[in-house]
């Protein structure tokens, strides 16, 4: 079945064609430079946040070291392997849907929605200690087990939160999304000729586990690497 049919004098368009597109390939092309402008956007953004984050790191590496040994580095470790798992299962959904296989997109997408809630679920754990440690910053910062580096590990949470936070929010994100994908499936939306959403929805999944690739060894492995504090 072609893109646009011709009946006479008739065209007949794809369903999802949008009419400022001359083809569904014109559109899908489309589709993926626009989520590739809106990831680089992204990247500046984690980027710049990241650098300073270095930047504080080497004017208190002794405040980062007593930082990193509060994270929950089992925790963080199992979460990489959930994520790195779900981008195998995101990318076996798109296959599926370039294949036509409703069952196998179907499938391949709710694998992956659940690997992204025990992410969140794991964090929400991880959150719920730090809070209870009185790693929160500001008014609810009470840890102070080492009153002289108190403040720069504060500093150090800041960015631990908002960080891993603003990561959280683009998971529950996609989260949101997976389902609307998944309801898109069951109903047959996708196939060989038309599966641009669900390529899309693979590239911000695979970006956001990339995002992390990157916050776990730099929040919760390299702050205390080679760092002697006592």
């Amino acid at each position: 079945m072609s893109d646009v049919a011709v009946h006479g004098d008739e065209h007949v368009h794809h369903p999802f064609l949008q009419h400022q597109f001359e083809d569904l390939g014109q559109q899908h092309e489309a589709s993926i430079l626009g989520m590739w402008v809106f990831l680089a956007t992204e990247i500046l953004f984690f980027g710049g946040a990241l650098c300073a984050y270095w930047i504080y790191r080497f004017l208190y590496p002794q405040a980062w070291a007593i930082a990193g040994e509060q994270q929950n580095t089992l925790a963080g470790g199992i979460n990489t392997l959930v994520l790195i798992v779900s981008s195998f299962t995101m990318a076996m959904a798109v296959r599926n849907a370039q294949l036509g296989n409703r069952r196998g997109t179907v499938a391949m997408l709710a694998v992956t929605l659940l690997f992204g809630s025990v992410f969140l679920g794991i964090k929400t754990f991880e959150y719920h200690a730090h809070w209870q440690e009185g790693l929160f910053p500001g008014a609810h910062f009470t840890w102070n087990e080492i009153p002289d580096v108190a403040p720069k590990v504060q500093l150090f949470m800041v960015f631990y939160w908002g960080l891993t936070g603003l990561h959280a929010l683009h998971m529950v994100i996609g989260v949101g999304l997976l389902l609307w994908m998944i309801w898109r499936a069951r109903r047959g939306d996708f196939g060989p000729e038309y599966y641009g959403p669900v390529e899309v929805m693979g590239l911000y999944w695979h970006f956001v586990d990339i995002v992390w690739i990157f916050l776990f060894p730099f929040l919760y492995l390299i702050p205390h690497f080679g760092v002697p504090h006592g």
